[in-house]
């Protein structure tokens, strides 16, 4: 499996974000999007997820089940963590295990990855940012697809954390699968390709 990205511009508001942006990362491969603020890093992986036009250019995923599109075979992690508040932590991520066709099967192993056993039955307007991330990083482990794209994964998460999903994301790899990051800084992916978005025009 292989996600190949050819001569993307991204325009968001009338103003060119990048253009011509090429990359292509394989299975068992992770890929660093760097760059300063506003150089475009979410919204290239919001083009990837389908979640904003492509101006021009192409990506595509091949290898991957061609009965699925790409946004279907991929998690996109943003910087908001979409919560109800009102539900606990374990009905917040069987919601989701739901919505993405996984079923309540993975949810355990989902709580028990990110480390949120005990806080299971809490509701989620009493989690904490970390806790917060790390409920929204437990659909990853929830509902398994080949892609991951992460926005800043590490945010909000103490020490302890960020070497937990550090080790999510290797697994991931090890497994075949592919690991997108947009970051300001180390995420515990030794080896990862870096790919530096530059200001736009």
């Amino acid at each position: 499996m292989r996600l190949f990205a050819q001569g993307l511009d991204c325009v968001r508001g009338g103003r060119t974000v990048f253009a011509s942006v090429a990359f292509s990362v394989a299975a068992g491969e992770g890929l660093c999007v760097t760059g300063r603020n506003g150089a475009g890093k979410s919204s290239l992986l919001r083009q990837i997820a389908g979640l904003v036009r492509i101006a021009q250019g192409s990506i595509t995923l091949d290898g991957g089940d061609p009965e699925m599109s790409l946004a279907e075979q991929a998690h996109y992690l943003g910087h908001l963590d979409a919560l109800k508040a009102s539900l606990s932590v374990r009905e917040n991520l069987a919601f989701w295990a739901r919505y993405l066709g996984g079923g309540d099967t993975g949810v355990a192993a989902g709580l028990a990855a990110l480390g949120l056993d005990a806080l299971a039955d809490l509701p989620a307007a009493y989690l904490s940012a970390g806790q917060r991330r790390r409920l929204s990083i437990a659909r990853l482990v929830a509902v398994p697809r080949p892609l991951w794209l992460l926005d800043e994964p590490t945010s909000a998460l103490d020490a302890s954390a960020q070497e937990r999903v550090a080790d999510l994301m290797r697994t991931h790899l090890a497994g075949g699968g592919i690991v997108v990051a947009a970051v300001h800084g180390p995420i515990g992916l030794d080896g990862a390709r870096e790919l530096r978005l530059g200001d736009a025009p």
